[in-house]
């Protein structure tokens, strides 16, 4: 099987490339750099594409004899959305667009989608089932989600093509570049005295180590049955965003002062879903459960930052 991974050099596709080579597939790498690492992908087995999404010569080079496709490039940011309406626009819709027009031109049938829990918003029910509904993306960044996710079932059934939809908890581990873990090491790099916490602290969300995100990934590759197949990952628990802030401060052996900023109605930011946590019944039905529950994954990801960050 040849894959092509798009983002290949991001946080989740560095991962996903690693476990894709493990099971001897043949691995093209399609990465424009604006926020993935080369030093990500170095010296693995791969064939680098150094492309947009938004420029379809670059598809079609990294499409060459691939077998499916792993679609991961997007702007991962909820926050910019209230300052660049289109960043996400661009980067999450028209480039998902752009993929699905040249995989079908050029005969590639299976997509593989790391959509995301803000499509679904506010939700009513938590944990939240795959088939709940409607969903009322807060961000716009949970749009350009759930926008690319229709657009990728209109060419699956328009076009004969099969997908996998991932709808992600928050996904931590080794290699992330960004998200509420990282910003407290940064802040706290600079402030080891106090540490601002965006929002009331009580946000409590689902965590998934990335090891639990990958294989969860592959696994339900094998077990779809429908054309378009949707599954949530996540972990079975949540956390409080004041104890992460306590987990990291033990990590780096501090005590700060937290200083809240209150946020809008406790959120950090607008478009920040406050509550979030997945119902992963599904995937657990097929085999397949997490290692690591959302503590453990914050903990492993502190200590792992703390070390790389320093350097």
């Amino acid at each position: 099987m040849k894959a092509l991974v798009t983002g290949g050099a991001g946080f989740i596709g560095s991962h996903l490339i690693d476990a894709l080579l493990k099971k001897n597939y043949d691995v093209v790498c399609l990465d424009n750099f604006s926020t993935g690492k080369k030093e990500f992908i170095e010296g693995k087995e791969i064939e680098l594409v150094e492309g947009d999404l938004l420029k379809k010569r670059d598809i079609r080079k990294a499409l060459k004899d691939c077998d499916i496709v792993f679609h991961l490039a997007a702007n991962p940011d909820v926050r910019i959305g209230a300052i660049n309406t289109k960043t996400h626009f661009d980067n999450n819709i028209l480039a998902t667009y752009n993929l699905l027009e040249e995989m079908r031109k050029e005969g590639v049938e299976k997509i593989v989608f790391t959509s995301s829990s803000t499509v679904y918003g506010e939700a009513k029910v938590i944990p939240t089932p795959e088939d709940y509904a409607p969903l009322i993306p807060i961000s716009l960044y949970g749009a350009s989600k759930l926008a690319a996710e229709a657009l990728i079932c209109s060419f699956c059934y328009t076009f004969d093509m099969e997908g996998i939809i991932y709808r992600f908890a928050n996904v931590v581990g080794p290699r992330a570049t960004h998200g509420v873990i990282y910003d407290f090491i940064n802040k706290l790099k600079k402030n080891p005295k106090e540490l601002e916490i965006l929002g009331d602290g009580k946000q409590r969300k689902s965590y998934l180590y990335i090891d639990d995100c990958i294989s969860a990934m592959l696994f339900g590759i094998g077990k779809a049955k429908e054309r378009v197949e949707i599954f949530n990952i996540g972990s079975e628990d949540w956390i409080e965003v004041k104890r992460i802030a306590d987990i990291v401060s033990q990590e780096m052996g501090l005590n700060p002062k937290y200083k809240f900023t209150g946020g809008i109605d406790g959120r950090g930011w607008k478009g920040d879903v406050k509550f979030m946590r997945l119902d992963i019944k599904k995937l657990k039905s097929i085999g397949w459960s997490p290692k690591y529950d959302s503590k453990e994954a914050v903990r492993l990801t502190a200590r792992w930052l703390i070390k790389h960050l320093e350097k």
